[in-house]
């Protein structure tokens, strides 16, 4: 069963996010997965939780758990990690279902 992988994002470095955002997408590829949309968030509804609004957001699609759990735990993606801790705040889950 496909399942998403969705992340809200809160920019800090727009140079280390460009730099991040060009690399990503060949480390969720490499498990089988693809960049389903991303975008920057231009209104919010509602937001009922604890936490400031999220300026922008991904959406990646990945076919089974085991495949997005490989990619997140990957070598090839905890490369870039510390470019991501520059470039942004970030929730990152896993949707099913």
């Amino acid at each position: 069963m496909p399942v998403k992988i969705i992340g809200l994002i809160r920019l800090k470095d727009p140079t280390a996010f460009e730099t991040y955002r060009n690399q990503v997408g060949a480390t969720v590829e490499h498990h089988g997965g693809s960049i389903v949309a991303r975008g920057t968030v231009d209104k919010t509804y509602w937001n009922e939780l604890p936490c400031a609004a999220f300026e922008a957001c991904v959406e990646l699609s990945f076919p089974t758990t085991e495949a997005a759990d490989r990619w997140a735990a990957s070598p090839e993606y905890r490369a870039i990690v510390p470019v991501r801790e520059k470039a942004m705040d970030l929730l990152l889950f896993r949707v099913v279902g």
